[in-house]
């Protein structure tokens, strides 16, 4: 197995514990993306093959593949190894996983999509490669050229590897504009010039240069460059090419004739894109570079069969899918005609009509759009599969929420554009008009004004309107030179302050008085409000100082000048809560803390390796600060001691700008050079204080001062505005306040994303007033109880059949099917008119429609669709409930379904409010556990009450693990009772607080204190005890009370002599043995370390690797049960024991597993499937026997945390359990190296506590 190649050297040693660190994992978790648009420069920028397509921002490459579960395209993958302008990409014709890319310095990357890295690299390319394509009929080849040529090719890999000229290529009398290989033809190829003629060269035959050129150019020096060029895919000779001014011919290279010319519908169209439809021969479809039209074209017909208007900006690059997406059922394909070239057959075979002969092509179409859109259009059923509209194309340079409405957050970048974002959706609801050249900076006025203030870097710096959707007003103090930050005043909303490369600050009103002009002796490049004195400002200047400047005197002159930073200063940031304190970052990689009352730089943050671009203090915790550099990275500090407590490395390119959320102050956004948003949750950097609210402790534990909290040592608490707020409305509230307590906080600590659906859910079921729920809420997931309306298809509800209604039915009946057959959307009225509820839900499941089929299911549910069915006869009154439950049933189904679709995609919250809206608690709150949500799955299920309590009490279970694990600080008192009070919120704890209590490794006087609290005896009480139970031989009472003893690793050979003789008997049980084992896993980490204890802890070890293996299959941890065999007999094999496990066992019992769920679910891709034989069936039958249910219900599936399918750029990890790429969170082992991903970590820790690598350090993912 891959893995054992990074940790086998674990398997090998006894004494591994010293010098280990703690396993961890990142604190900061990404939860959301807006990914960037396609760029607008280069041609040839958008590509597929097979189940992926990919296209270029200006500086990475988005690949996106097809989930044939939901025959859906999701984001897989950002590749952003270039530094400057993506040139052109080019999949490889024969391998779906390879392709390459081109960019302006000179560098030609070749790709592996599937393990998303790089695997060969041309640099110092002679010339640029402006066009690029992989050679056909060529194995490892790729052709480059530039505008002037000649044509390269790279050889990859091989005995012939190496860059050789096209010898013929050169010497040209116009510029190249595009190049394409023949895909049939060896060795034949056509270029595209920018005076509108080809060149044609092929072996053997003689080279024609600029021939075929427009005829109307013909004795004119005037250009019309080739802008698309393709080769028929059943003809050796035919050829497309489309000029910029002349439009579209079909031309054959070998007699250098136009077959035809294509007729535009007016002068005004002009296409630059072109591309022919695989699944249907002679057909090609076309871009209108003016507007936004999709034009569908047959060679046999100078005009074109349809024109679909798509978008109102024009195309930029156009290319159809080799094969459409697999829908879920199969449909019965056409028989194909056998056509010898795409023009041979121009006259439609006779048995067609016309119009049935042009019928729109079966094919889906990638769209890039000059405006950054990217979306893939169903060409046959006329709708959009996926959209991605309007994109930044270029560096994003700031992001900022909108104060009095955070789901929106507004960006400005390099492209000229101003956009503001739905955070809950991610799609963008604004574009400021025109292109404004480089915006630098935004800023929000204050209030609800609804206006963006930005500033650019040559015209000056305006306001926009964004209702009105226009400018409003300019200001031109700082003539053409560039502004790089504008701040509006939130403390005196008619001020705004600009900061310039002209060496000024400039202080204005909003309607363009000037009221202060601050001279510095050179470029300012930042500028920051004070948050606490609408008078005062701080700057940074390129002279490498900050300054404060106070607007109530009429003085010009700084009040404060700090000096230190060794390089530049680029931002300045106020503290909202620290009066006088300020935090500068700088070109010397080093973030600077000043107090302004102490006219001293207090704290120097260093750890950057580059210049430092965007800052934030959050809002809540004043210590906290976040930081971001052109090293990639985003840093966060405790500015008490300067220490970082996370890097997170997920952005491609330098960090610009961070934003907190108003009202989630632990919610942050940043932008990059790479053209992306990302969204964080900064959430586990406070786990106690999370701890704290659910545990109901005091208000002095949760909310402090300013001056307390920032003492050395203090755990985190609360010194915003936003907590203060809360405290005051639980305050107010009479009764109980705990529940409206739980939601406020829970709200106000997770990110955006369904957690607000999720509590007005909980609301409804607890019987809250529905008057009270948010206006919001229809908009969400609603429950079952509430209407659903249909609008749309209210006429389809009123069709009434002439014909007897039977008649009518099997009509509707039989039209139906047929139309399910050929996947068309027109079934839906046939199915509401005929009441056929559950073919119309099946309909949309199979299709991936989701939503679509739990509306059908809620409305037939309440009543709200009509249903015909036979009357039954007298007498039996029962059939609308069967009716009832029939629909019932259906929603249900439609509802786990979507709750699915919802967790694959990273969103257990919306997955659990899928559940909730059927009454499904202990479902819902199961998804919440699986996606770690486990602090709000407390919450929640403490409101919920009984219905929720076993789910509720695992997670506290868990939560409780996660205290006992905290690196640095279990040992403190404060770790050591929030532990013990999460458990003492379960009834009947006392065995998960013997847990607690026999890990703690505290001294015995504090040992004694928390068996106190637990209401245990004491250490030496038990030791006593354990004798006694020994002695009557009650074998668990006798290992739980050693564990508590100050002589723990007694308990060791009694609980594992006993497993081992009960698993040498053929009819054992894993309920019999799991318990003990599971208690035995609590000792002390110090005393299982202990030389002396070397073989029980191995033999534990083992033990806990093959039950583990065993509970992860009733689980269905399909990802980890193979490494849990192959770590268990790693163990076996290598470390000297005496245990009934034989490695041939468990080899044979997990090629059973493999054998028997793979024939419970064989994959459409897999050809060599082979069923499994006699043997392994019984083995697998044995094996599930003694497995018997989960018992807590839901609790089955893999665990999937929010994140997990975002990609990131950081380095890539490899997972020592799978061998492959980590996708998402990664979790780092305690030896600084190994890595796994966080989902596995957490199904790992869940069913074996212990350490991949075989240490005896426990696991704590949570």
């Amino acid at each position: 197995m891959a893995w054992m190649t990074y940790i086998s050297h674990w398997f090998e040693q006894d004494d591994w514990y010293e010098g280990l660190q703690r396993a961890n994992m990142s604190q900061v978790r990404q939860v959301g993306l807006l990914a960037a648009g396609c760029q607008p420069w280069n041609k040839d920028v958008c590509a597929a093959n097979g189940d992926r397509f990919a296209y270029c921002a200006t500086l990475a490459i988005y690949v996106y593949q097809l989930d044939h579960r939901y025959n859906e395209f999701k984001l897989h993958s950002i590749m952003s190894e270039h530094k400057k302008t993506i040139t052109a990409i080019s999949w490889c014709p024969h391998n779906p996983d390879l392709f390459a890319s081109g960019s302006t310095d000179n560098l030609v990357i070749i790709w592996n999509v599937a393990e998303q890295k790089v695997i060969a690299k041309l640099d110092n390319t002679k010339g640029m490669p402006a066009s690029l394509s992989w050679c056909w009929n060529e194995d490892d080849a790729v052709a480059f050229a530039s505008h002037r040529g000649p044509l390269f090719i790279w050889t990859i890999s091989g005995p012939d590897s190496g860059v050789i000229v096209h010898k013929d290529t050169h010497s040209f009398l116009s510029d190249i504009s595009i190049f394409r290989w023949h895909t049939q033809k060896r060795g034949k190829v056509v270029l595209g010039h920018i005076d509108g003629s080809l060149s044609i060269f092929q072996a053997g035959n003689k080279n024609q240069k600029h021939v075929l050129r427009p005829d109307s150019l013909e004795g004119t020096d005037e250009e019309d460059p080739v802008t698309a060029l393709e080769w028929d895919p059943l003809s050796t000779d035919y050829l497309l090419v489309a000029n910029l001014h002349h439009g579209i011919r079909l031309v054959d290279s070998e007699s250098l004739c136009c077959i035809t010319t294509f007729n535009l519908p007016s002068t005004a169209a002009s296409v630059q894109c072109l591309a022919w439809v695989p699944s249907a021969p002679g057909m090609f479809v076309t871009g209108d570079s003016q507007v936004g039209v999709l034009r569908i074209w047959n060679v046999s017909r100078t005009t074109p069969v349809d024109n679909i208007k798509l978008k109102k900006t024009g195309f930029h690059c156009l290319h159809v899918l080799n094969s459409p997406p697999r829908k879920k059922f199969s449909i019965q394909s056409p028989t194909k005609n056998h056509y010898t070239s795409s023009t041979s057959e121009a006259v439609p075979p006779p048995t067609l009509t016309q119009n049935q002969a042009f019928s729109l092509p079966p094919g889906h179409a990638v769209c890039c759009f000059l405006d950054g859109g990217v979306g893939l259009y169903d060409m046959g059923a006329k709708k959009w599969d996926f959209l991605r509209d309007l994109g930044h194309v270029e560096t994003i340079f700031d992001c900022k929420f909108k104060p009095d409405d955070p789901n929106l957050l507004a960006t400005a970048s390099f492209d000229g554009t101003i956009k503001v974002w739905d955070i809950n959706t991610l799609t963008a609801v604004y574009t400021s008009p025109g292109n404004e050249g480089v915006i630098y900076s935004l800023s929000w006025a204050p209030g609800d004004l609804n206006c963006i203030a930005g500033a650019t870097s040559r015209n000056g710096a305006f306001i926009w309107d964004i209702k009105k959707g226009k400018m409003v007003q300019r200001f031109n103090e700082h003539g053409k030179n560039g502004i790089f930050c504008i701040s509006w005043s939130h403390k005196d909303s008619k001020r705004i302050a600009t900061c310039s490369g002209d060496g000024y600050c400039v202080i204005r009103t909003i309607d363009g008085k000037v009221l202060h002009k601050y001279k510095h002796p050179a470029a300012v490049f930042g500028c920051d409000w004070s948050q606490n004195n609408k008078d005062m400002i701080a700057t940074g200047c390129e002279d490498k100082n900050v300054r404060v400047y106070y607007m109530a005197t009429s003085s010009d002159q700084p009040l404060k000048v700090f000096s230190g930073h060794t390089e530049k200063v680029f931002h300045v940031r106020w503290s909202p809560l620290r009066e006088g304190i300020l935090c500068s970052g700088s070109d010397d990689g080093s973030v600077r803390i000043w107090d302004y009352t102490q006219d001293a730089c207090i704290n120097i943050l260093s750890g950057h390796t580059a210049p430092v671009r965007g800052l934030m203090w959050n809002t809540e915790i004043p210590y906290l600060l976040v930081s971001g550099s052109w090293d990639y990275t985003i840093k966060v500090w405790d500015t008490r001691e300067g220490a970082c407590l996370d890097t997170v490395y997920d952005h491609g390119a330098d960090v610009y700008g961070l934003t907190c959320h108003p009202s989630r102050p632990f919610t942050m956004a940043s932008c990059s050079r790479d053209s992306t948003v990302r969204l964080w949750s900064l959430t586990p950097l406070i786990t106690p204080l999370q701890i704290n609210i659910l545990a109901d402790r005091s208000w002095e534990e949760i909310i402090g001062n300013t001056d307390g909290a920032i003492e050395h040592g203090t755990p985190p608490l609360l010194c915003g505005k936003v907590s203060r707020d809360i405290k005051q409305e639980v305050e107010k509230l009479t009764g109980n306040p705990r529940m409206k307590k739980l939601r406020w906080f829970s709200e106000f600590l997770s990110p955006p994303g369904g957690s607000d659906n999720l509590w007005n859910l909980v609301a409804v079921i607890t019987g809250q007033d529905d008057s009270l729920l948010p206006q919001n809420y229809s908009k969400g997931i609603m429950h079952l109880k509430h209407l659903v309306k249909f609008r749309t298809w209210d006429k389809a509800l009123s069709v009434a059949p002439g014909v007897s209604v039977k008649y009518w039915k099997k009509l509707m009946q039989r039209r139906a099917d047929q139309l399910i057959q050929e996947d068309k959307d027109d079934v839906i009225p046939y199915c509401i008119a005929i009441g056929d509820v559950k073919k119309l839900v099946n309909f949309f499941m199979l299709r991936g429609q989701l939503k679509e089929a739990l509306l059908v299911a809620q409305a037939a549910c309440e009543g709200n669709m009509q249903t015909f069915h036979v009357p039954t006869p007298k007498g039996s009154s029962h059939s609308d409930d069967i009716y009832k439950e029939d629909f019932n049933e259906l929603l249900q189904e439609a509802c786990k379904e979507l709750a699915e679709w919802y967790f694959q995609d990273g969103h257990a919250v919306l997955a659990a409010c899928c559940h909730l809206a059927v009454d499904n608690i202990e479902v819902a709150m199961a998804y919440l556990i699986r996606g770690n949500e486990l602090e709000l799955a407390v919450s929640v299920g403490t409101v919920l009450g009984e219905p929720a309590a076993s789910a509720t009490h695992y997670a506290l279970e868990l939560l409780a693990r996660k205290c006992m694990m905290v690196p640095t600080c279990f040992p403190s008192v404060g770790y050591r009772n929030l532990a013990a009070d999460l458990l003492l919120m379960i009834p009947d704890s006392e065995l998960q607080l013997v847990k607690l209590c026999a890990f703690y490794p505290g001294c015995m006087e504090e040992i004694n204190d928390l068996h106190a609290k637990c209401k245990l005896p004491t250490v030496e009480e038990c030791m006593r005890l354990a004798e006694m139970a020994h002695a009557d031989g009650n074998l668990f009472e006798t290992i739980k009370y050693y564990l508590l003893s100050q002589e723990p690793e007694k308990a060791l050979p009694i609980g594992i002599d006993f497993i081992k003789e009960y698993i040498s008997s053929s009819n054992w049980t894993l309920d019999t043995i799991y318990p003990i084992l599971d208690l035995l896993s609590y000792i002390r980490t110090e005393k299982l370390v202990l030389h002396t204890c070397t073989e029980a802890r191995n033999e534990l070890l083992i033990l806990c690797g093959y039950v583990g293996a065993l509970l992860a299959i009733r689980r269905q941890y399909q990802s980890i049960v193979p490494a849990l065999y192959e770590y268990t007999s790693q163990l076996l094999k290598r470390r000297k024991v005496s245990v009934p496990l034989k490695i041939e066992h468990l080899s044979e019992e997990l090629d059973a597993w493999r054998a028997c769920t793979q024939s419970t679910n064989p994959s459409s891709e897999e050809s060599s499937y082979t069923p499994p034989s006699d043997s392994q069936r019984m083995v697998y039958a044995t094996l599930l026997k003694r497995l018997k249910e989960e018992p807590l219900r839901g609790i089955v599936g893999p665990d999937y945390v929010t994140g997990s399918n975002l990609p990131s750029h950081s380095d890539i990890h490899i997972s020592c359990l799978t061998g492959l790429k980590i996708q998402g969170p990664v979790f780092l082992l305690e030896d600084g190296k190994s890595t796994i991903s966080l989902n596995d970590a957490l199904m790992w820790a869940k069913v074996n506590p212990f350490s991949p690598l075989g240490t005896g350090l426990r696991l704590n993912p949570f």
